[in-house]
């Protein structure tokens, strides 16, 4: 493949050629459309030029199969904490999609020894429809997008497309949906995704900058009164969850401070560290100078009670992730989530990050790919474990749609939905032109992806057979 590119590489050059026809923008959800001028049109033929580097016919085909799925899983434990690891096999063991979520080093390996398009945007880099959802924008707007970045990452625009529509093919299998019917979600995840794109190609800078989607989108295209009526619900329901919602239970000690109720081994007070009380405490000086000043003044009304480890998802199972509970004044509380900040799994074919801390790494990619990011979003670091971290309120208006109900419909129209905020997060941080360039107005690209996924779906069906035989015959553990 050439060798590793530049990280800082947002966009691709190319010889200039026909002028494609304008897509009409749907004016109620699209930026205003604005005329090519000549440089959009050179991006635009720059993006049909890299079809002679990788056809788009080509991304249906599946990666090499000649390599060790467990053994990749176990080279990603290297740093993780020991005792945590088995029930991070656990959680995996549930189902082929709770597979998925925990080997994104898997198929960063997988994607990774593809050829590419050279095309190159920030990824989110674990891009499966769980990762999408509802969350609350600085003025209590509740809004719809991408809400994980841990392994966020300038790369090629393909990766993020062909994970979330494997995802889809995975999930609806996991639901029953006939196999004839789970290949429309990822077919429909790529054309929303496409066609959204070049609408966005005609945008002007500051409106596609501005855009955003809100979640009551996500009623207006429900195609059946039944889910609009519960997708109505989620929302009212949504309105009322903040960060002081914690998990689990908070009580008072005897000194009446508040504080967070062990749960082991999934919430729990670190043991045996004299120096933690330091620890806390050079670590929340550093995240609060990573705030803008006006963030750090609010910060000042609250008071830091507690601090509790806490385990979290799938993949992030067995890194260190903490909670930490404040208080006003008034006994308001806010609910911050400390997670450890690792190397992005797709470093060794895209290149090292340009930041300093991986928690930055984070922010950076949070805050290029959502239209409006969480206020106390910021990062930090513990020297003495050598660690970096990033922190960000706890479920904050957080919505999750959960596929677990859905009809196979219902899958084609949250597809639609997944594929439109991933185009406007790659429009925002990468060139737009260039790639709807690259895609065009036919639906080759949309049809590749599908046949993609489906073929990845039958590897990770292979891979979760390997770790479920490996557990039984006890090679690995799992809780």
């Amino acid at each position: 493949r050439g060798g590793k590119r530049s990280p800082d590489v947002m966009t691709v050059r190319g010889k200039p050629s026909a002028k494609p026809a304008a897509a009409t923008p749907d004016a109620a959800s699209a930026p205003a459309a604005a005329p090519y001028s000549r440089e959009r049109k050179q991006r635009l033929a720059a993006g049909r030029a890299m079809r002679e580097k990788l056809a788009r016919s080509a991304h249906a085909n599946p990666p090499d199969a000649r390599r060790d799925a467990l053994a990749l899983l176990e080279e990603s434990n290297r740093g993780r904490l020991d005792r945590l690891v088995p029930i991070r096999y656990g959680r995996m063991l549930h189902s082929p999609f709770a597979f998925m979520r925990g080997a994104v080093a898997v198929m960063a390996h997988d994607l990774g020894h593809l050829p590419d398009s050279g095309i190159v945007t920030q990824l989110c880099g674990d891009c499966h429809l769980n990762n999408f959802g509802g969350y609350a924008s600085p003025e209590r707007e509740l809004l719809f997008g991408i809400n994980d970045f841990d392994e966020t990452l300038p790369g090629p625009f393909e990766w993020d497309l062909k994970r979330l529509a494997a995802s889809f093919v995975i999930a609806a299998r996991d639901q029953g949906i006939p196999a004839r019917d789970c290949i429309a979600p990822a077919q429909a995840v790529a054309k929303s995704y496409r066609t959204r794109m070049l609408e966005y190609a005609q945008a002007n800078v500051l409106e596609l900058w501005y855009a955003k989607v809100d979640v009551k989108a996500l009623v207006r295209i429900s195609r059946s009164a039944e889910t609009r009526k519960r997708r109505e619900k989620m929302l009212c329901d949504a309105g009322r969850r903040n960060s002081a919602m914690a998990p689990g239970k908070i009580a008072k000690d005897r000194k009446g401070n508040l504080r967070f109720v062990d749960q082991p081994p999934l919430i729990y007070h670190p043991l045996g560290r004299e120096d933690f009380r330091a620890e806390v405490g050079r670590f929340w000086k550093h995240y609060v100078e990573s705030l803008p000043e006006e963030r750090r003044k609010l910060l000042d009304h609250f008071r830091l009670q507690d601090v509790a480890a806490k385990v979290v998802g799938v993949g992030s199972v067995g890194t260190r992730c903490a909670i930490a509970l404040l208080t006003a004044d008034d006994g308001e509380a806010l609910v911050l989530q400390f997670k450890e900040a690792r190397a992005s799994v797709y470093e060794p074919f895209a290149g090292k990050s340009r930041y300093h801390n991986h928690g930055l790494r984070v922010v950076v990619g949070q805050r290029l790919l959502q239209s409006q990011s969480d206020i106390f979003l910021g990062f930090s670091r513990v020297e003495s474990l050598k660690a970096d971290f990033y922190v960000r309120q706890l479920r904050d208006m957080k919505v999750a749609l959960g596929f677990e109900r859905m009809s196979a419909g219902e899958f084609v129209e949250y597809a639609e939905a997944c594929g439109w905020v991933l185009a406007r997060a790659h429009a925002r941080s990468g060139d737009p032109c260039v790639i709807a360039g690259y895609l065009g107005k036919s639906d080759t690209f949309d049809r590749a992806i599908a046949k993609f996924a489906q073929a990845y779906a039958m590897r990770n069906a292979t891979d979760y057979a390997c770790l479920q035989a490996a557990v039984k015959a006890g090679r690995i553990k799992a809780e």
